[in-house]
Protein backbone atom coordinates (compact mmCIF):
# COMPACT_ATOMS: atom_id res chain seq x y z
CA UNK A 1 0.00 0.00 0.00
CA UNK A 2 1.27 3.18 -1.04
CA UNK A 3 1.93 6.32 1.13
CA UNK A 4 -1.58 8.79 1.31
CA UNK A 5 -1.18 11.91 0.38
CA UNK A 6 -4.54 12.57 1.16
CA UNK A 7 -4.22 16.34 2.32
CA UNK A 8 -4.74 18.16 -0.88
CA UNK A 9 -8.51 16.41 -0.76
CA UNK A 10 -9.31 17.55 2.78
CA UNK A 11 -11.21 20.70 2.31
CA UNK A 12 -12.94 18.94 -1.41
CA UNK A 13 -14.06 16.17 0.80
CA UNK A 14 -15.88 18.57 3.43
CA UNK A 15 -17.38 20.33 0.54
CA UNK A 16 -19.03 17.31 -0.80
CA UNK A 17 -19.80 14.93 1.86
CA UNK A 18 -23.24 17.18 2.31
CA UNK A 19 -24.12 15.79 -1.51
CA UNK A 20 -24.05 12.12 0.08
CA UNK A 21 -26.12 12.21 2.66
CA UNK A 22 -28.32 8.48 1.34
CA UNK A 23 -25.08 7.08 0.75
CA UNK A 24 -24.18 8.25 4.47
CA UNK A 25 -26.91 6.43 5.69
CA UNK A 26 -26.53 3.88 3.94
CA UNK A 27 -23.17 3.03 5.46
CA UNK A 28 -23.08 4.00 8.80
CA UNK A 29 -26.18 1.47 8.79
CA UNK A 30 -23.55 -0.92 7.10
CA UNK A 31 -21.47 0.22 10.70
CA UNK A 32 -24.15 -0.13 12.94
CA UNK A 33 -24.11 -3.54 11.81
CA UNK A 34 -19.99 -4.12 12.14
CA UNK A 35 -20.72 -2.81 15.91
CA UNK A 36 -22.09 -6.62 16.41
CA UNK A 37 -18.87 -7.84 15.14
CA UNK A 38 -15.61 -7.71 17.98
CA UNK A 39 -13.03 -6.09 15.48
CA UNK A 40 -9.67 -6.00 16.61
CA UNK A 41 -8.69 -2.40 18.30
CA UNK A 42 -7.78 0.79 16.33
CA UNK A 43 -8.02 4.18 16.21
CA UNK A 44 -11.68 6.20 16.54
CA UNK A 45 -12.51 7.48 13.53
CA UNK A 46 -14.95 9.36 11.69
CA UNK A 47 -18.43 8.59 10.13
CA UNK A 48 -18.14 7.32 5.93
CA UNK A 49 -14.22 8.73 6.19
CA UNK A 50 -13.21 6.52 9.07
CA UNK A 51 -9.25 7.53 9.68
CA UNK A 52 -8.44 8.83 6.07
CA UNK A 53 -8.21 12.06 7.55
CA UNK A 54 -5.62 10.78 10.53
CA UNK A 55 -3.29 9.45 7.99
CA UNK A 56 -3.35 12.13 5.40
CA UNK A 57 -2.75 14.58 8.02
CA UNK A 58 -0.33 12.72 9.78
CA UNK A 59 3.07 13.67 7.95
CA UNK A 60 3.88 10.31 7.77
CA UNK A 61 4.32 7.32 5.30
CA UNK A 62 2.02 5.05 5.26
CA UNK A 63 4.06 2.57 7.17
CA UNK A 64 5.45 4.66 9.45
CA UNK A 65 1.82 5.77 10.25
CA UNK A 66 1.03 1.56 10.99
CA UNK A 67 4.03 1.42 12.99
CA UNK A 68 2.90 4.03 15.61
CA UNK A 69 -0.40 1.80 15.99
CA UNK A 70 1.32 -1.43 16.35
CA UNK A 71 3.20 -0.09 19.18
CA UNK A 72 -0.27 1.44 20.91
CA UNK A 73 -2.51 -1.04 20.32
CA UNK A 74 -0.73 -4.26 19.85
CA UNK A 75 0.21 -6.95 17.34
CA UNK A 76 -3.72 -6.87 15.65
CA UNK A 77 -5.69 -3.95 15.35
CA UNK A 78 -7.77 -2.10 12.95
CA UNK A 79 -7.43 0.86 10.66
CA UNK A 80 -10.82 2.31 8.93
CA UNK A 81 -9.89 3.44 5.00
CA UNK A 82 -13.24 4.88 3.83
CA UNK A 83 -15.38 1.40 2.76
CA UNK A 84 -12.50 -0.49 3.50
CA UNK A 85 -11.36 -2.84 6.88
CA UNK A 86 -8.07 -2.90 7.56
CA UNK A 87 -6.61 -5.10 9.83
CA UNK A 88 -3.06 -5.52 10.37
CA UNK A 89 -1.07 -8.20 12.17
CA UNK A 90 2.18 -8.09 13.06
CA UNK A 91 2.87 -10.88 15.47
CA UNK A 92 4.57 -14.13 14.59
CA UNK A 93 2.43 -16.31 16.47
CA UNK A 94 -0.72 -14.25 14.78
CA UNK A 95 0.52 -15.25 11.31
CA UNK A 96 1.40 -18.66 12.09
CA UNK A 97 -1.81 -19.34 13.26
CA UNK A 98 -3.77 -17.82 10.20
CA UNK A 99 -1.56 -18.61 7.28
CA UNK A 100 -0.38 -22.14 8.56
CA UNK A 101 -2.57 -23.40 10.74
CA UNK A 102 -5.64 -22.19 9.33
CA UNK A 103 -4.64 -21.68 5.84
CA UNK A 104 -7.91 -22.96 4.03
CA UNK A 105 -8.89 -20.14 5.60
CA UNK A 106 -6.80 -17.34 4.94
CA UNK A 107 -5.57 -18.05 1.38
CA UNK A 108 -7.95 -15.47 -0.60
CA UNK A 109 -7.51 -11.84 -1.48
CA UNK A 110 -9.63 -9.17 -1.17
CA UNK A 111 -11.84 -7.36 -3.35
CA UNK A 112 -9.66 -4.79 -5.76
CA UNK A 113 -10.06 -1.63 -6.63
CA UNK A 114 -11.26 -0.53 -9.76
CA UNK A 115 -7.82 0.45 -11.28
CA UNK A 116 -6.23 -3.00 -10.10
CA UNK A 117 -8.75 -4.84 -11.99
CA UNK A 118 -8.19 -3.20 -15.54
CA UNK A 119 -4.67 -4.14 -15.53
CA UNK A 120 -5.22 -7.33 -13.64
CA UNK A 121 -7.81 -8.88 -16.29
CA UNK A 122 -10.02 -9.27 -13.28
CA UNK A 123 -7.69 -10.70 -11.03
CA UNK A 124 -6.14 -12.64 -13.60
CA UNK A 125 -2.92 -13.03 -12.25
CA UNK A 126 -0.99 -15.40 -9.58
CA UNK A 127 -0.82 -12.49 -6.94
CA UNK A 128 -4.82 -11.28 -7.38
CA UNK A 129 -6.57 -14.50 -8.21
CA UNK A 130 -8.94 -14.98 -5.34
CA UNK A 131 -8.25 -19.24 -4.43
CA UNK A 132 -10.03 -21.42 -6.83
CA UNK A 133 -9.28 -22.79 -10.86
CA UNK A 134 -8.09 -20.03 -11.95
CA UNK A 135 -5.41 -19.56 -9.07
CA UNK A 136 -4.71 -23.08 -8.91
CA UNK A 137 -3.66 -22.91 -12.59
CA UNK A 138 -2.00 -19.93 -12.72
CA UNK A 139 0.32 -20.77 -10.04
CA UNK A 140 0.54 -24.51 -10.53
CA UNK A 141 2.44 -23.71 -14.09
CA UNK A 142 4.42 -20.77 -12.96
CA UNK A 143 6.17 -22.94 -10.20
CA UNK A 144 5.98 -26.09 -12.38
CA UNK A 145 7.08 -25.27 -15.78
CA UNK A 146 8.83 -22.18 -15.19
CA UNK A 147 10.37 -21.67 -11.79
CA UNK A 148 11.28 -24.92 -10.88
CA UNK A 149 14.80 -25.69 -10.27
CA UNK A 150 15.61 -27.51 -13.30
CA UNK A 151 13.75 -24.74 -15.38
CA UNK A 152 16.32 -22.28 -13.32
CA UNK A 153 19.06 -23.99 -14.61
CA UNK A 154 18.25 -24.00 -18.03
CA UNK A 155 19.12 -19.46 -17.68
CA UNK A 156 22.17 -20.33 -16.03
CA UNK A 157 23.94 -18.76 -19.27
CA UNK A 158 21.31 -15.97 -19.22
CA UNK A 159 22.07 -14.95 -15.75
CA UNK A 160 26.39 -14.77 -15.86
CA UNK A 161 25.88 -12.78 -19.32
CA UNK A 162 23.29 -10.51 -17.30
CA UNK A 163 26.23 -10.20 -14.53
CA UNK A 164 29.22 -9.31 -16.71
CA UNK A 165 27.14 -6.41 -18.30
CA UNK A 166 26.44 -5.29 -14.91
CA UNK A 167 29.87 -5.31 -13.40
CA UNK A 168 31.22 -3.38 -17.03
CA UNK A 169 27.68 -1.14 -16.35
CA UNK A 170 29.35 -0.18 -13.25
CA UNK A 171 32.79 -0.14 -14.10
CA UNK A 172 32.39 2.39 -17.09
CA UNK A 173 29.74 4.49 -14.85
CA UNK A 174 32.92 4.70 -12.00
CA UNK A 175 35.50 5.84 -14.13
CA UNK A 176 33.17 8.77 -16.14
CA UNK A 177 32.46 9.53 -12.06
CA UNK A 178 35.72 9.47 -10.04
CA UNK A 179 34.40 5.90 -8.72
CA UNK A 180 30.71 6.98 -7.85
CA UNK A 181 27.75 4.59 -8.88
CA UNK A 182 24.40 4.70 -8.46
CA UNK A 183 23.64 1.29 -7.11
CA UNK A 184 19.85 0.50 -7.37
CA UNK A 185 19.60 1.96 -10.74
CA UNK A 186 22.23 -0.33 -12.20
CA UNK A 187 20.63 -3.48 -9.72
CA UNK A 188 17.17 -3.61 -11.09
CA UNK A 189 18.38 -2.92 -14.70
CA UNK A 190 20.39 -6.29 -14.59
CA UNK A 191 17.60 -7.86 -12.74
CA UNK A 192 14.92 -6.79 -15.56
CA UNK A 193 17.25 -7.96 -18.20
CA UNK A 194 17.13 -11.59 -17.59
CA UNK A 195 13.54 -11.23 -16.56
CA UNK A 196 13.16 -9.77 -19.99
CA UNK A 197 14.46 -12.88 -21.89
CA UNK A 198 12.53 -15.51 -19.40
CA UNK A 199 9.56 -14.15 -19.80
CA UNK A 200 9.37 -13.42 -24.29
CA UNK A 201 12.06 -15.86 -24.50
CA UNK A 202 13.92 -13.50 -27.52
CA UNK A 203 16.62 -10.97 -27.09
CA UNK A 204 15.93 -7.22 -27.07
CA UNK A 205 18.64 -4.17 -27.22
CA UNK A 206 18.98 -2.06 -24.70
CA UNK A 207 16.94 1.12 -25.96
CA UNK A 208 13.88 -1.76 -26.52
CA UNK A 209 14.65 -2.77 -22.37
CA UNK A 210 14.66 1.22 -21.42
CA UNK A 211 11.12 1.53 -22.65
CA UNK A 212 9.66 -1.61 -21.37
CA UNK A 213 10.86 -0.55 -17.88
CA UNK A 214 10.16 2.96 -18.02
CA UNK A 215 6.51 1.70 -19.43
CA UNK A 216 6.44 -0.74 -16.05
CA UNK A 217 6.91 2.25 -13.88
CA UNK A 218 4.36 4.20 -15.51
CA UNK A 219 1.86 1.33 -15.02
CA UNK A 220 3.19 0.71 -10.73
CA UNK A 221 2.43 4.84 -10.38
CA UNK A 222 -1.14 4.41 -12.33
CA UNK A 223 -2.23 1.79 -9.93
CA UNK A 224 -0.88 3.92 -6.84
CA UNK A 225 -3.83 4.14 -4.61
CA UNK A 226 -6.34 7.49 -4.87
CA UNK A 227 -8.93 8.80 -2.06
CA UNK A 228 -11.60 7.13 -4.42
CA UNK A 229 -10.19 3.75 -3.81
CA UNK A 230 -11.60 4.02 -0.26
CA UNK A 231 -14.76 6.38 -0.98
CA UNK A 232 -15.66 4.73 -4.57
CA UNK A 233 -18.61 7.88 -3.84
CA UNK A 234 -15.99 10.09 -4.96
CA UNK A 235 -15.20 8.49 -8.32
CA UNK A 236 -16.97 10.85 -10.54
CA UNK A 237 -14.95 13.92 -9.14
CA UNK A 238 -11.63 12.18 -11.33
CA UNK A 239 -12.36 11.72 -14.31
CA UNK A 240 -8.80 12.49 -15.58
CA UNK A 241 -7.06 9.85 -13.58
CA UNK A 242 -10.36 7.52 -14.99
CA UNK A 243 -9.31 8.02 -18.18
CA UNK A 244 -5.25 7.76 -17.64
CA UNK A 245 -5.72 4.71 -16.05
CA UNK A 246 -7.32 3.38 -19.70
CA UNK A 247 -4.59 5.08 -21.66
CA UNK A 248 -1.90 3.54 -19.87
CA UNK A 249 -3.54 0.44 -19.98
CA UNK A 250 -3.63 0.43 -23.83
CA UNK A 251 0.26 1.78 -24.17
CA UNK A 252 0.70 -1.26 -22.09
CA UNK A 253 -1.10 -3.71 -24.55
CA UNK A 254 0.12 -1.97 -27.47
CA UNK A 255 3.97 -1.93 -26.57
CA UNK A 256 3.91 -5.52 -25.60
CA UNK A 257 2.05 -7.56 -27.84
CA UNK A 258 3.68 -7.18 -30.26
CA UNK A 259 6.74 -9.09 -28.55
CA UNK A 260 4.12 -11.94 -27.65
CA UNK A 261 3.22 -11.94 -31.20
CA UNK A 262 7.07 -12.40 -32.21
CA UNK A 263 7.69 -15.40 -29.64
CA UNK A 264 4.22 -17.09 -31.27
CA UNK A 265 5.87 -16.93 -34.28
CA UNK A 266 9.21 -18.05 -33.58
CA UNK A 267 7.87 -20.86 -32.10
CA UNK A 268 5.51 -21.49 -35.23
CA UNK A 269 8.38 -21.27 -37.15
CA UNK A 270 12.05 -22.61 -35.62
CA UNK A 271 14.86 -20.80 -36.63
CA UNK A 272 13.15 -17.87 -38.26
CA UNK A 273 14.11 -15.92 -35.49
CA UNK A 274 18.02 -15.49 -34.98
CA UNK A 275 17.18 -14.22 -31.05
CA UNK A 276 14.97 -16.92 -30.26
CA UNK A 277 15.63 -18.40 -26.88
CA UNK A 278 14.48 -22.16 -26.39
CA UNK A 279 12.45 -21.67 -23.94
CA UNK A 280 10.42 -18.61 -21.65
CA UNK A 281 7.64 -18.00 -19.73
CA UNK A 282 4.92 -17.47 -22.60
CA UNK A 283 5.60 -20.62 -24.12
CA UNK A 284 3.86 -22.22 -21.21
CA UNK A 285 1.02 -19.72 -21.27
CA UNK A 286 -0.26 -19.81 -25.53
CA UNK A 287 -2.32 -23.07 -24.48
CA UNK A 288 -2.64 -23.14 -20.94
CA UNK A 289 -5.57 -24.83 -19.83
CA UNK A 290 -7.55 -23.62 -16.95
CA UNK A 291 -10.45 -25.23 -15.50
CA UNK A 292 -14.04 -24.11 -16.00
CA UNK A 293 -12.68 -22.10 -18.85
CA UNK A 294 -12.87 -23.10 -22.67
CA UNK A 295 -10.26 -20.74 -24.00
CA UNK A 296 -6.67 -20.21 -23.47
CA UNK A 297 -5.44 -16.56 -21.76
CA UNK A 298 -6.54 -13.57 -24.43
CA UNK A 299 -4.19 -10.92 -25.33
CA UNK A 300 -4.60 -8.87 -22.68
CA UNK A 301 -4.18 -11.45 -20.22
CA UNK A 302 -1.23 -12.53 -21.60
CA UNK A 303 -0.04 -8.50 -21.24
CA UNK A 304 -1.06 -9.00 -17.55
CA UNK A 305 0.21 -12.05 -16.70
CA UNK A 306 3.48 -10.87 -18.37
CA UNK A 307 3.80 -7.81 -16.82
CA UNK A 308 2.75 -9.32 -13.35
CA UNK A 309 6.12 -11.73 -13.91
CA UNK A 310 8.12 -8.23 -14.75
CA UNK A 311 7.37 -6.07 -11.66
CA UNK A 312 7.08 -9.12 -9.35
CA UNK A 313 10.92 -9.55 -9.68
CA UNK A 314 12.95 -6.72 -10.55
CA UNK A 315 12.10 -4.56 -7.70
CA UNK A 316 12.11 -6.86 -5.09
CA UNK A 317 14.88 -7.78 -5.85
CA UNK A 318 17.01 -4.74 -6.99
CA UNK A 319 15.67 -3.12 -3.69
CA UNK A 320 16.94 -6.03 -1.96
CA UNK A 321 20.93 -5.42 -3.33
CA UNK A 322 20.99 -1.53 -2.61
CA UNK A 323 19.79 -2.55 1.05
CA UNK A 324 22.63 -5.34 1.02
CA UNK A 325 25.15 -2.63 -0.50
CA UNK A 326 24.16 0.01 2.20
CA UNK A 327 24.63 -2.82 4.90
CA UNK A 328 27.78 -3.86 3.90
CA UNK A 329 28.83 -0.32 3.70
CA UNK A 330 28.32 0.60 6.97
CA UNK A 331 29.42 -2.98 8.18
CA UNK A 332 33.24 -3.03 6.47
CA UNK A 333 34.32 -5.96 8.66
CA UNK A 334 31.08 -7.85 6.98
CA UNK A 335 32.12 -7.25 3.85
CA UNK A 336 35.79 -7.87 4.58
CA UNK A 337 34.56 -11.39 5.84
CA UNK A 338 32.14 -12.02 3.11
CA UNK A 339 35.07 -10.83 0.53
CA UNK A 340 37.40 -13.90 1.98
CA UNK A 341 34.96 -15.93 2.25
CA UNK A 342 34.40 -15.61 -2.13
CA UNK A 343 38.42 -15.88 -2.16
CA UNK A 344 38.59 -18.93 -0.72
CA UNK A 345 35.79 -20.68 -2.18
CA UNK A 346 36.18 -19.90 -5.98
CA UNK A 347 39.63 -18.43 -6.27
CA UNK A 348 40.88 -16.08 -9.29
CA UNK A 349 37.52 -17.09 -11.51
CA UNK A 350 33.94 -15.72 -11.59
CA UNK A 351 31.82 -16.35 -9.20
CA UNK A 352 28.87 -18.83 -10.14
CA UNK A 353 25.70 -19.80 -9.09
CA UNK A 354 26.96 -23.61 -7.97
CA UNK A 355 29.63 -21.74 -5.81
CA UNK A 356 26.49 -20.18 -3.44
CA UNK A 357 25.85 -23.49 -1.80
CA UNK A 358 30.03 -23.46 -0.40
CA UNK A 359 29.26 -19.80 1.20
CA UNK A 360 27.90 -20.33 4.47
CA UNK A 361 29.01 -16.56 5.25
CA UNK A 362 27.20 -15.59 2.06
CA UNK A 363 23.71 -17.37 3.10
CA UNK A 364 23.83 -15.35 6.31
CA UNK A 365 24.27 -12.03 4.87
CA UNK A 366 21.97 -12.39 2.53
CA UNK A 367 19.12 -13.61 5.34
CA UNK A 368 19.98 -11.55 7.04
CA UNK A 369 19.32 -8.66 4.72
CA UNK A 370 15.71 -9.92 3.99
CA UNK A 371 15.12 -10.17 8.15
CA UNK A 372 15.95 -6.87 8.33
CA UNK A 373 15.05 -5.50 4.82
CA UNK A 374 12.48 -7.06 3.52
CA UNK A 375 11.50 -5.83 0.12
CA UNK A 376 7.82 -5.00 1.46
CA UNK A 377 6.44 -4.49 4.90
CA UNK A 378 3.44 -5.37 3.80
CA UNK A 379 3.08 -8.57 2.39
CA UNK A 380 -0.05 -9.16 -0.53
CA UNK A 381 -2.88 -8.77 1.10
CA UNK A 382 -5.41 -11.52 2.33
CA UNK A 383 -8.72 -12.03 2.96
CA UNK A 384 -10.30 -14.93 4.57
CA UNK A 385 -13.09 -17.24 2.40
CA UNK A 386 -15.63 -17.38 5.54
CA UNK A 387 -16.19 -15.69 8.83
CA UNK A 388 -13.21 -16.45 10.92
CA UNK A 389 -11.59 -15.65 14.84
CA UNK A 390 -7.59 -14.70 15.25
CA UNK A 391 -6.85 -13.66 18.61
CA UNK A 392 -10.15 -13.50 19.78
CA UNK A 393 -11.07 -11.39 17.20
CA UNK A 394 -13.18 -11.49 14.27
CA UNK A 395 -12.53 -11.53 10.77
CA UNK A 396 -15.24 -10.60 8.41
CA UNK A 397 -14.90 -11.71 4.58
CA UNK A 398 -14.65 -8.13 3.53
CA UNK A 399 -11.81 -6.92 5.42
CA UNK A 400 -8.47 -6.35 3.89
CA UNK A 401 -5.91 -8.83 5.94
CA UNK A 402 -2.64 -6.87 6.18
CA UNK A 403 0.97 -8.47 7.34
CA UNK A 404 2.73 -6.12 8.96
CA UNK A 405 6.70 -7.38 8.14
CA UNK A 406 9.12 -5.71 10.86
CA UNK A 407 7.14 -6.60 13.33
CA UNK A 408 7.92 -10.05 12.75
CA UNK A 409 11.40 -9.59 11.67
CA UNK A 410 12.68 -7.04 14.09
CA UNK A 411 10.84 -8.66 17.27
CA UNK A 412 12.64 -8.21 20.30
CA UNK A 413 11.09 -11.18 21.94
CA UNK A 414 12.37 -13.53 19.07
CA UNK A 415 15.48 -11.84 17.90
CA UNK A 416 18.59 -10.43 19.85
CA UNK A 417 19.62 -6.88 19.04
CA UNK A 418 17.23 -6.74 15.85
CA UNK A 419 18.44 -3.63 14.42
CA UNK A 420 21.78 -4.79 14.39
CA UNK A 421 22.89 -6.06 11.09
CA UNK A 422 24.41 -9.46 12.43
CA UNK A 423 24.78 -12.11 9.27
CA UNK A 424 26.57 -14.40 12.46
CA UNK A 425 22.83 -15.32 13.92
CA UNK A 426 21.75 -17.10 11.52
CA UNK A 427 25.21 -19.32 11.99
CA UNK A 428 23.70 -20.39 15.36
CA UNK A 429 21.28 -22.37 15.26
CA UNK A 430 18.98 -20.82 17.27
CA UNK A 431 18.58 -17.97 15.60
CA UNK A 432 17.53 -20.10 12.44
CA UNK A 433 15.05 -22.44 13.37
CA UNK A 434 11.61 -21.56 12.82
CA UNK A 435 10.02 -22.30 15.91
CA UNK A 436 6.25 -24.80 15.43
CA UNK A 437 4.24 -21.96 17.03
CA UNK A 438 5.51 -18.91 15.12
CA UNK A 439 6.98 -16.75 12.41
CA UNK A 440 10.17 -15.40 12.23
CA UNK A 441 10.03 -14.03 9.10
CA UNK A 442 8.53 -14.11 5.81
CA UNK A 443 9.92 -11.68 3.46
CA UNK A 444 8.67 -13.93 0.33
CA UNK A 445 5.21 -15.09 2.66
CA UNK A 446 4.34 -18.17 3.84
CA UNK A 447 1.51 -20.71 3.47
CA UNK A 448 -0.56 -21.15 0.46
CA UNK A 449 0.36 -17.72 -0.67
CA UNK A 450 3.68 -17.71 -0.65
CA UNK A 451 6.01 -15.84 -3.37
CA UNK A 452 5.98 -18.42 -6.14
CA UNK A 453 9.37 -16.73 -7.18
CA UNK A 454 11.03 -17.38 -4.08
CA UNK A 455 13.76 -19.76 -5.26
CA UNK A 456 14.52 -17.24 -8.50
CA UNK A 457 14.82 -14.54 -6.05
CA UNK A 458 17.21 -15.53 -3.64
CA UNK A 459 19.39 -16.66 -6.60
CA UNK A 460 19.29 -13.96 -8.32
CA UNK A 461 20.18 -12.27 -4.99
CA UNK A 462 23.15 -14.34 -3.83
CA UNK A 463 24.84 -14.24 -6.83
CA UNK A 464 24.78 -10.71 -7.74
CA UNK A 465 26.16 -9.42 -4.20
CA UNK A 466 28.91 -12.41 -4.27
CA UNK A 467 29.67 -10.68 -8.22
CA UNK A 468 29.71 -6.90 -7.18
CA UNK A 469 31.90 -7.72 -3.45
CA UNK A 470 34.00 -9.91 -5.68
CA UNK A 471 34.88 -7.21 -8.60
CA UNK A 472 34.81 -4.38 -6.33
CA UNK A 473 35.82 -2.60 -2.85
CA UNK A 474 32.17 -0.79 -1.79
CA UNK A 475 31.93 2.16 0.37
CA UNK A 476 30.53 5.48 0.97
CA UNK A 477 30.00 8.39 -1.50
CA UNK A 478 31.47 10.85 -0.16
CA UNK A 479 33.85 9.27 1.68
CA UNK A 480 32.59 10.63 5.29
CA UNK A 481 29.39 10.78 4.50
CA UNK A 482 27.41 8.24 7.09
CA UNK A 483 24.66 6.51 5.38
CA UNK A 484 20.98 7.08 6.21
CA UNK A 485 18.75 4.18 6.55
CA UNK A 486 15.32 5.35 6.44
CA UNK A 487 13.14 4.24 3.81
CA UNK A 488 10.59 5.27 1.41
CA UNK A 489 7.70 3.54 -0.34
CA UNK A 490 8.10 3.40 -3.80
CA UNK A 491 6.07 -0.22 -4.73
CA UNK A 492 9.17 -1.34 -2.67
CA UNK A 493 11.08 0.02 0.48
CA UNK A 494 13.81 1.99 -1.28
CA UNK A 495 16.14 3.59 0.67
CA UNK A 496 14.97 7.70 1.33
CA UNK A 497 18.51 8.61 -0.03
CA UNK A 498 18.81 6.80 -3.20
CA UNK A 499 22.24 4.92 -2.86
CA UNK A 500 25.27 6.07 -4.33
CA UNK A 501 28.37 4.63 -3.48
CA UNK A 502 32.69 4.50 -4.36
CA UNK A 503 33.80 1.15 -6.04
CA UNK A 504 37.36 0.69 -6.20
CA UNK A 505 38.30 -2.73 -8.15
CA UNK A 506 39.68 -5.39 -6.75
CA UNK A 507 43.29 -6.42 -6.99
CA UNK A 508 43.44 -9.70 -8.52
Amino acid sequence: MASLSLDSYYHLLLSVLAVFVSGLILLLSIKSKSKRLNLPPGPPGWPVVGNLFQVARSGKQFFEYVEDLRKTYGPIFTLKMGTRTLIFISNGKLVHKALMENGSLFHSRPRETPTRTIFSCDKFTVNAAVYGPVWQSLRRNMVQNMLSSSRLKEFRDMRNAAMDKLINRLRDESEANNGAVWVLKNARFAFFRILLGMCFGIEMDEKTIEKMDELMKTVLMVLDPRIDDYLPILSPLFPKQRKRVHEVRQQQIDFIVPFIEQRREALKNPGSDKTAMSFSYLDTLFDLKIKDRKSAPSQAELVTLCSEFLNGGTDTTGTGIEWGIAELISNPEIQSKLYEEIKQTVGDRKVEETDVDNMVYLQAVVKELLRKHPPTYLSLTHAVTEPAKLGGYDIPTDANVEIYLPGISKDPEVWSDPDKFDPERFLKEEETTVAAVAIKMMPFGVGRRICPGLAMATVHVHLMIARMVQEFEWSAYPPEKKLDFSGKLAFTVVMKDPLRAMIKPRVV
